[in-house]
């Protein structure tokens, strides 16, 4: 199934990205520039370009890759402060849906809940 859900764990990459890496470039990345990590785990990988007008995430869905792209004709995305010094960055479902929709997440309140 192709879906992106919140029983999966995001990371962002800390870099720009060049938008014309496809797959093979992406995996790289990961590879490369995400100690610890490994593309085919599950995990889902978020890459923005420099001028945060596109979006490339990529997953392993089992016996292959999932590439999904999104370009902005207006604007551009917002993304999460972190400090590149704490090594791989995990983004939560809330803030990339967020994110995706084009909430600023300075403003956003996450109210505390329950969770079992």
């Amino acid at each position: 199934m192709f879906s992106l859900t919140s029983s999966s764990r995001y990371y962002l990459y800390q870099r720009h990205v060049n938008m014309g890496n496809g797959i093979n470039g992406l995996y790289n990345l990961v590879r490369s520039g995400m100690p610890g990590l490994s593309p085919v785990s599950g995990d889902v990988f978020v890459f923005f370009s420099k001028n945060r007008q596109s979006v490339k995430i990529l997953k392993w869905d089992g016996d292959g890759f999932l590439l999904y792209y999104k370009r902005l004709e207006r604007g551009s995305f917002e993304l999460p402060r972190f400090n590149p010094s704490t090594g791989n960055y995990e983004l939560s479902w809330k803030a990339l849906s967020l994110i995706m929709e084009g909430v600023s997440l300075k403003s956003v309140r996450i109210r505390k809940r329950m969770t079992i």
